[in-house]
């Protein structure tokens, strides 16, 4: 007999994660459930559980910027499927996910049923999107490409720093919410501008920059 398939569930919405608890086990009865409500506690999830088969993931989550998340667990964990559930249902959006390396964009509207659809397709290795959705959309442009791909290089702590950059902290203000020293904090940004082709703090903001979307409203 096959193992039991494990799922990580990374949503910051305790009622949204019991809800895609449930359709995961209409999807896989058997499933291992592992859960996150955060991008560092999705990163461990995924460092702590490689063997992973499948990562459901919200992009508006504390300690990511729109498709940084997405993007950084491309990078560390290739092998983990990443199926995006959010809230913002924009075709651009969609489309920007899978550019990005989603094999999946759910939107939180969904039902139960078709959520579970989605991850069965995405178990077997086909990828997912909203039968609604055009497949004429525009690709992503090339100078996004190439800083995705140099964000996926980033190690957890230099991806921390980054959003934290993108926030407006200080250096003095970054080291003292990691609990490291601000000559650490000045070694990591140094290596990030190398990492990611820019000159300055704030050209590496803009750059994060590009990977922002509009938080999805919440409804009344």
């Amino acid at each position: 007999m096959a193992l039991a398939q494990k799922i990580i569930i990374a949503d910051d919405h305790p009622l949204f994660r019991a809800a895609l608890q449930q359709a995961v086990k209409l999807a896989v009865p058997e499933a291992e459930i592992v859960e996150a409500d955060s991008m560092e506690g999705v990163q461990t999830a995924s460092s702590d559980h490689p063997d992973a088969d499948l990562i459901l993931l919200d992009l508006h989550m504390p300690g990511a910027h729109g498709f940084s998340g997405l993007v950084f667990l491309r990078g560390q964990c290739p092998a983990i499927p990443v199926i995006v559930v959010s809230g913002t249902e924009e075709p651009l959006v969609i489309q920007r996910a899978i550019d990005f390396g989603s094999s999946g964009f759910i939107p939180k509207s969904s039902s139960q049923e078709t959520i579970a659809s989605a991850i069965e397709e995405v178990l077997n290795g086909e990828v997912w999107l909203p039968p609604e959705i055009s497949d004429t959309l525009s690709e992503i442009s090339e100078e996004q490409a190439r800083f995705a791909e140099a964000l996926s290089t980033l190690t957890p702590q230099q991806f921390r720093v980054l959003n934290m950059l993108t926030e407006g902290l200080l250096n003095k203000q970054i080291a003292y919410e990691l609990n490291v020293s601000e000559a650490t904090i000045k070694a990591h940004v140094t290596a990030i501008l190398r990492k990611l082709g820019v000159h300055s703090r704030t050209q590496a903001v803009i750059a994060a920059k590009q990977l922002e979307i509009d938080a999805p409203k919440l409804a009344e």
